[in-house]
């Protein structure tokens, strides 16, 4: 594998591939569901299955690239999944995390517009969304009026036009860089926007491309429609790829823990989304949310932990805010890439400088098209010049795996948080009559409780169960105080006691009145947290 470059899709199918041929015992490979063009939504399983079933363990799940033009988050994935395999042989800490947490890795949720980027003549922004045709200008024709390439060399770049009525000039320290004058000063040049004619004669040039709605404003919690949220398209889950996750989510509970890739300006974001929708999460979810955000800053320089409608924009029907709010699950966002790595130091206050020097000294001025004339058959003498596609938005090729690495480490490390339940300790009270008092004391040994506390007041998942088996069952009850000897008695099936909630770094402990004289086991089976046992 090498983690300098891009994967279309093809590449990407075929990785996920080899990996599962390399590693049957730690990877699967299954299809989520189909795409709007018919490709198939890959998700790799991977856990050490010779120690358990996967659908039993805690599991992450783990996205990238549902705007397609944000397609680091692909490679970050894909890497994370090679990385767990790759190191499972000679690396304990990785043996010890398969073996009690499942990985679920989908590498590109929105295959058919990542073709369409890495493919087609696009800008770093287009497109954003999927594949399906839709009518932005409202005029009876769907992608009727698209980016142009003009000169035909394989990039959408921007469009400038002499003008000494204009307010941009050349910078004098570098003439391919736009730069404002001063409010007393003449300008020599004006903007036109990215490369591109009026192809139906409405006026306006390029308002009509590929896609335009946001799958990233599709999902069914505190969804508004476009004229609130713009980018949404017909109605929670109207967007098939979006469909497909949540499919798989809602069959997979075992999922604690969620994190999708996007880009860029390196941070670590989680919910909500916005204002409104600030009561739903609650301080008790948030003490986790914080402890974890807080780690990623440590592992990854340059990268700010930060909420979604306080410190980026306010967005409604999105992917982390269903995540939680609809299925309790802690998830984080992580735009990926920030200036930060150009020169491993905040970025200057002068920061579009900083991208001009970067590609003359580092990239050798291969990320720029350079300025030159073109006539437009409506603008007149223009000149075609800027950023390619792969440049602003997106790591340069040898600065991927370094930072593909570190936001690993964070989802690791969120995975490992997730509960990892033991039977502590059984005690045995002798109370006469061949009957017994059996205490149990169950732990979870890391940060994220079995049930966040939106799960908890939503009735999400089922409760925790703990069990006793291979004795006479008389009576059970969960202790909430064991020095004052205060219970709550469960009355229907005593056997299996259902508890709320087992908390991150937590015990509860529960008890049963038995008739026995052998061997018996207790058990717990919790939907996030896995299951444990223990035999006196």
């Amino acid at each position: 594998m090498s983690w300098n470059r891009y994967n279309d899709y093809a590449a990407i199918t075929e990785i996920c591939k080899k990996l599962v041929k390399a590693y049957p015992d730690l990877v699967k490979l299954e299809s989520m569901g189909k795409s709007f063009l018919g490709k198939d939504m890959w998700v790799m399983t991977i856990s050490d299955f010779k120690k358990g079933d996967p659908s039993k363990k805690p599991a992450i799940y783990i996205d990238g690239n549902i705007h397609s033009n944000e397609i680091q988050g692909s490679e970050f994935a894909l890497y994370t999944a090679w990385y767990l395999a790759e190191s499972f042989a000679d690396t304990k800490y990785i043996q010890e995390l398969l073996a009690d947490k499942t990985f679920y890795i989908a590498p590109t949720v929105n295959p058919d517009a990542r073709d369409n980027f890495i493919h087609k003549a696009n800008n770093a922004n287009s497109p954003r969304s999927g594949m399906i045709p839709l009518d932005n200008d409202r005029d009876g024709a769907v992608n009727e009026d698209g980016y142009d390439d003009l000169d035909g060399d394989g990039n959408i770049v921007f469009m400038r036009r002499k003008n000494p009525n204009g307010r941009l000039k050349a910078d004098p320290d570098d003439p391919r860089r736009m730069i404002s004058v001063g409010v007393d000063q003449q300008g020599e040049y004006e903007l036109l926007g990215y490369e591109g004619i009026d192809n139906d004669g409405d006026g306006d040039v390029n308002e009509d491309g590929e896609g335009a709605y946001d799958p990233n404003r599709d999902w069914a919690w505190n969804w508004q429609p476009n004229y609130i949220q713009n980018g949404a398209y017909k109605y929670p889950f109207s967007v098939p790829e979006n469909r497909s996750i949540a499919d798989f989510v809602m069959k997979h509970p075992n999922i604690a823990a969620g994190q999708s890739y996007h880009n860029n300006g390196g941070m670590i974001l989680r919910g909500p989304g916005a204002l409104e929708d600030l009561d739903t999460y609650n301080a008790q979810d948030v003490q986790v949310y914080d402890a974890l955000g807080k780690k990623g800053e440590e592992l990854i320089p340059g990268y700010k932990y930060l909420v979604v409608y306080k410190d980026l924009y306010s967005v409604f029907g999105g992917e982390l805010d269903w995540f939680y709010g609809g299925r309790g699950i802690y998830t984080f966002s992580n735009e990926l890439w920030t200036q930060f790595l150009l020169y491993n130091k905040p970025a200057d206050r002068n920061s579009q400088a900083e991208q001009y020097t970067f590609d003359r000294s580092l990239l050798f001025n291969d990320a720029f098209v350079e300025w030159k004339p073109f006539k437009h058959p409506q603008y007149g003498d223009i000149e075609i010049g800027g950023f390619k596609k792969s440049f602003g938005r997106l790591h340069p090729g040898f600065l991927l795996e370094s930072d593909a690495h570190r936001n690993m480490s964070f989802s690791l490390y969120h995975a490992y948080h997730t509960p990892k339940l033991s039977v502590d300790d059984i005690t045995e009270k002798d109370m006469g009559g061949g009957l017994k008092e059996v205490t149990a004391i169950i732990a979870n040994k890391r940060l994220i409780p079995t049930h966040s506390n939106q799960d908890l007041k939503y009735k999400i998942e089922v409760p925790d169960l703990i069990s006793l088996s291979g004795a006479k069952v008389i009576a059970g009850m969960i202790v909430n105080n064991p020095d004052l000897n205060i219970t709550t008695e469960q009355k229907n099936d005593p056997e299996n006691i259902k508890v709320a909630n087992i908390p991150g770094n937590g015990t509860v402990t529960v008890r049963w009145i038995v008739q026995s004289t052998g061997k018996y086991t207790v058990s717990v089976n919790s939907k996030k947290g896995g299951i444990a046992s223990r035999a006196n």
